[in-house]
């Protein structure tokens, strides 16, 4: 158990309080390490939230520059960001927020090449990116590599996430087994989205990674959670593991990574 600092005992006491997370629950966090893919609209409650929180080691990869029309939801970067890469920006906002944790920058596209040894010392991945091909190579690489880790996806005044649990509950394939074609689904760059339901989406998914951590609560595996913030309306649905999926199930036809088509409106990953 970590050893904690007057400051310290400070700066935490409200989880410290907490019955069920306290200081082991609190040590665990310290010793935590959640990797962000997408530093965007997803990826910035997350990072805001989990750098608060004290999670010992945060990783954060995008390859982009924070352009002016990420600031409506993009809230960890600022005005004065604009230009600057994402995973800078963002690590300067946590390590001010919170400079007890270490954060580890990844200034690429996650593809098939590297997303394997990227994941690899993580122990909770967070999905924050916003195009199909991405998602699903997530997906994949953390089945195959057992890597716990949160799916979040936004359009509009939606949001949708899961969490999946590698061997122990359904994955993103078993519930859509296939990238859907292009220009299928419109981006939030193409139909629009409401800046704060990516906050009430990132909250959901840091929420599910401090309770993995802490192992307190029911995490949201085999089951998909929706909102609709027009109404306010959340709706959760229960999922099974499909025995047919393509990577997890008995016969699993995916057996490498690969890159999937990107449509060219949905190369950044910023949500």
């Amino acid at each position: 158990m970590i050893d904690f600092t007057e400051a310290q005992l400070e700066r935490y006491s409200r989880h410290i309080i907490l019955q069920d997370i306290g200081i082991e629950g609190q040590s665990a966090i310290q010793e935590g390490k959640v990797l962000i893919i997408g530093a965007g609209g997803l990826g910035s409650p997350v990072a805001l939230y989990l750098a608060a929180a004290g999670v010992g080691t945060i990783g954060i990869a995008d390859a982009d520059q924070v352009d002016l029309s990420n600031l409506q939801r993009q809230v960890i970067h600022f005005t004065k960001d604009i230009g600057r890469l994402k995973v800078e920006s963002a690590a300067e906002k946590m390590r001010a927020i919170n400079p007890d944790i270490t954060v580890k920058t990844y200034g690429e596209y996650i593809r098939a090449a590297n997303i394997q040894q990227v994941i690899a010392d993580y122990d909770f991945v967070i999905d924050g990116t916003d195009n199909f091909a991405t998602k699903f190579l997530i997906n994949d690489a953390c089945v195959m590599a057992r890597k716990p880790f949160s799916h979040g996806g936004i359009l509009r005044f939606h949001g949708q996430t899961m969490t999946i649990l590698p061997g122990q509950s359904a994955c993103y394939r078993c519930v859509f087994p296939t990238q859907p074609p292009r220009g299928a689904v419109p981006s939030c760059s193409q139909a629009g989205v409401l800046g704060v339901v990516a906050g009430m989406l990132g909250t959901i998914q840091a929420a599910e990674a401090l309770k993995f951590i802490t192992k307190t609560g029911t995490l949201l595996a085999n089951a998909l959670l929706t909102f609709d913030a027009k109404t306010m309306l959340f709706r959760k649905v229960e999922i099974r593991a499909n025995e047919n999926c393509p990577i997890c199930g008995k016969k699993p036809i995916i057996t490498s990574l690969t890159d999937g088509e990107q449509a060219v409106c949905d190369l950044k990953q910023q949500g």
